[in-house]
């Protein structure tokens, strides 16, 4: 560690926090100055300076009502400011009897980095670790009713403060947050590594100037938040309009300096933390990547689909790991990286990592998908073994049986046999196209339309009735999750109209909507009459399992269905699998 780098970092952070300040001192300032000047004319009549004539009173009159009205909004101004609740990030809390061993390691980190201890440890569903400032006056000294604490993962919220001491009011050190796919996929060691310059950060964070400074940026981003929000009657709208655009000239003012603050302070908890297995963190860097690869492809592949059809997979940072070590088995390049999980992984540290994961991965599916507050019938945690049964069969017939409703309402009728494939099949077929037939069956590329809605006339009609039943289901589900009368700022980012406060993904054209039902008719058509059955693929998500290997090529030859109207290629392979089309599905 250079210990000139550190000081010289610390000291550009610091004089940066300073002019933060300096705004807002000068804003005071401004506040005062016509109360300054009533002040000064009246002490210079009273003791004769001025002449107490009529152009005289009338300016003191003007000059002394100005006053009054500058201070009661400033007065407002700063209210709204100090009691508007900073943004937290949603997390699981862990209390030190929880896990001992993690916490006994940060404490090791901040001791050999000379830094203070961090207040807390809590876990986010994302893969990167940072320290946060949750002591505000705004919030209470305890944890907040939103918390999701480790032992409860059937509560879930915006997490809250750890606060300041209630007995001395003095302010303490943030609260460090950890990426929960990191404590299951990186080694001790690795974790250890990782978390040395983020510790270190705890140095610089117990500065008065930067903490004061952090403080007013926060208050001013809040207080813009609050000035924000709908649903207020005009009054309250009028002055919270007021105050917004107070606290947007104010961060204007500041932003420059509080970016670099936040530079500074960043470089030198880097520079200190070079003293602590630097060596090993940029290996540990790599794992970083892999985690995060891993667990945006679990995410997309894997949780979604089973949050679409209200099951919540209760071991995703078990997953990660699942998914990494298919990832090497496939992979060459990632061959190297499996020789590690014979070490001591980092969730180790935790007393209870089944209850940690199953809060961090309820936490996951309300930030990413928007799940009900609690947990019941229609929305129940399901483990990875019964995850085939319970997400991929469901899915499949839950998609087949709403495709079957809009051609209904399209006006299809079903034939004798009542819903089954060949009644999609024939009605996304145009006329023209010539069957294909035996080994000549060629699974064409499939075509990446310029708008979302496919060629095909007949298909396209079925597409949009079915977005527009997705769309209306959708509604529904938001309508039966509105925000309560009274119900906090804070807690209306917990209901289904605000979350998922970041969507995995966008939503799915109609085109792409479509191939997804009509490929789900195939594969129940498979489980049903083909002897097929339902998979897991880590890396792929959902999957169907012929003769015990995956299933190729499928989504090829559904989109030249569904763009085409050419049924030749899935016909063909219908055949080969010895899959009947005319046989009525079981559907949900």
């Amino acid at each position: 560690m250079s210990e000139t780098g550190v000081e010289t970092d610390a000291r550009s952070a610091r004089s940066r926090a300073l002019a933060v300040l300096r705004v807002r001192s000068r804003a005071t300032a401004v506040a005062l100055l016509p109360a300054a000047g009533a002040v000064v004319l009246f002490a210079a009549q009273v003791t004769g300076h001025v002449d107490a004539g009529g152009g005289v009173e009338l300016a003191r009159l003007i000059l002394t009502g100005t006053a009054v009205a500058v201070l009661v909004a400033a007065a407002v101004i700063g209210l709204v400011i100090s009691r508007s609740r900073p943004a937290m990030s949603p997390t699981v809390l862990i209390a030190e009897s929880a896990a001992p061993d993690l916490y006994r390691l940060v404490r090791d980190l901040a001791d050999r980095l000379d830094v203070p201890m961090p207040s807390a440890i809590a876990l986010t569903p994302d893969c990167d670790s940072w320290l946060e400032d949750r002591a505000h006056r705004a919030r209470a000294p305890k944890t907040a009713a939103g918390d999701t604490p480790a032992d409860a993962p059937g509560r879930t919220g915006p997490a809250g403060r750890t606060g300041e001491d209630p007995d001395r009011g003095a302010p303490i050190a943030p609260v460090l947050i950890i990426g929960s796919p990191f404590l299951w996929w990186m080694r001790v060691a690795e974790l250890r590594a990782v978390l040395a310059p983020v510790v270190a950060g705890t140095g610089p964070a117990a500065h008065p100037d930067i903490a004061a400074a952090r403080r007013f940026v926060r208050g001013l981003d809040a207080a813009v938040a609050v000035a924000s929000e709908p649903h207020r009657g005009p009054l309250t709208r009028l002055v919270l309009g007021a105050v917004g655009r107070v606290a947007r000239l104010l961060l204007r003012a500041c932003r420059e300096h509080a970016a670099e603050m936040e530079r500074g302070v960043a470089a030198a908890a880097a520079d200190r933390a070079q003293s602590v297995d630097y060596g090993l963190r940029i290996v540990a860097q790599e794992q970083v990547g892999l985690a995060y690869a891993g667990w945006d492809r679990l995410l997309t592949r894997v949780a979604l689909p089973a949050w679409r059809v209200g099951r919540w997979p209760s071991r995703l940072d078990a997953g990660v790991v699942a998914a990494l070590t298919e990832l090497s088995r496939r992979d060459r390049l990632a061959e190297g990286f499996t020789a590690r999980l014979g070490e001591r992984p980092a969730c180790d540290l935790l007393e209870e990592p089944g209850a940690v994961d199953e809060a961090a991965s309820l936490l996951a599916a309300r930030l990413f998908h928007g799940a009900p507050t609690e947990p019941g019938r229609e929305w129940a945690p399901v483990d990875w073994q019964a995850y085939p049964e319970e997400v991929v069969d469901r899915t499949w017939r839950t998609e087949a049986a709403r495709l079957h409703k809009v051609l209904d309402g399209l006006g299809e009728r079903r034939g004798s046999q009542g819903a089954t494939l060949a009644r999609v099949l024939d009605r996304l077929t145009v006329a023209d196209s010539a069957p294909i037939s035996g080994s000549a069956a060629v699974a064409p590329v499939p075509r990446i339309a310029p708008d979302d809605s496919p060629d095909n006339a007949r298909a396209a009609a079925v597409a949009s009735a079915l977005s527009a039943w997705v769309s209306r289901e959708e509604t529904e589900g938001d309508a039966a999750q509105a925000p309560r009368p009274g119900q906090h700022p804070d807690e209306l980012l917990w209901n289904e109209g605000m979350v998922p406060l970041f969507p995995l993904q966008p939503p799915r054209s109609e085109r792409d909507l479509l191939a997804d039902h009509v490929l789900a008719m195939v594969c129940c058509a498979a489980v049903d009459t083909g002897g097929a059955v339902p998979g897991l693929d880590w890396l792929d998500g959902p999957s169907l399992l012929v003769g015990g290997r995956r299933a190729g090529d499928l989504s090829s030859r559904v989109f030249s269905l569904v763009d085409d109207g050419d049924a030749g290629p899935l016909r063909s392979w219908l055949a080969t699998q010895s899959i009947r089309t005319d046989k009525p599905l079981r559907l949900i």
